[in-house]
């Protein structure tokens, strides 16, 4: 196999774990970072969005969006798993038998709201990616990894807060949780844009001619100049 799908291999299933870690540990704790209160679930999420920048940097639209479908799919997986789990017969020797009910309501409740809100953010994330790409020439990758990821971050946070809490949370509570939940990955989509550069530094060697021989068909190679 060669360097370059070893490698797409590796940041789809960074994307595939950091996604199926947020829909599962999601609402089910409420953490303190520095004063911003957020679901735990929301501390993996940045990941994705940094793997789908890559690949879109890298192998082309197409083959993001098909990484995103994937991701989906894995969630459906994940609950139609869980599900049978929930409704199996339970053996006598279950230690602790309201546990997995209650990390079940937790889960599928959050990780449907998710997977809705993540193929609207991640979608959202890869057209405008590209749309940064074209219009800058391929320069300037600090501006589509940002412009693309702060967008689609606003989307996921409103439409995963909105689906989860809705009916159990006042207004301004879910407003307030919002706004946190987008503050920290607004803080986390700076803090990856060197991670970018570097993941495009080191694929770079691997992927001479990214959207020709990839996804795109576009037939054009992005010169990697200036910043």
């Amino acid at each position: 196999m060669p360097a370059s799908e070893k490698l797409f291999l590796l940041l789809a299933a960074l994307f595939i774990g950091a996604l199926v870690m947020a829909n599962i540990i999601g609402i089910s704790k409420f953490v303190n970072l520095f004063g911003l209160i957020i679901p735990v679930g929301v501390l993996p999420y940045p990941v994705t969005f940094l793997a789908t920048d890559l690949i879109s940097e890298m192998y082309g639209k197409r083959r993001a969006n098909y990484v995103v479908f994937i991701g989906f799919i894995v969630s459906i997986f994940i609950i139609v798993m869980v599900t049978l789990g929930q409704f199996a017969p339970m053996a006598d020797i279950t230690a602790h038998p309201e546990l997995y009910s209650d990390v079940y309501g937790y889960m599928v409740r959050g990780t449907l709201a998710s997977m809705a809100a993540y193929l609207a953010a991640q979608f959202i994330d890869v057209q405008l990616f590209h749309f940064w790409k074209k219009v800058t020439r391929g320069k300037h990758l600090w501006l589509r990894n940002n412009a693309s990821t702060m967008t689609s971050q606003l989307v996921d946070s409103t439409a995963v807060i909105v689906l989860t809490f809705w009916g159990s949370m006042g207004i301004l509570e879910m407003v307030q949780t919002i706004f946190f939940a987008y503050i920290f990955k607004f803080i986390a989509a700076l803090i990856d844009t060197p991670f970018a550069y570097l993941g495009r530094y080191v694929l770079q060697k691997y992927v001479t001619d990214p959207n020709a021989d990839y996804a795109d068909g576009l037939g054009e190679s992005i010169q990697y100049e200036g910043t």
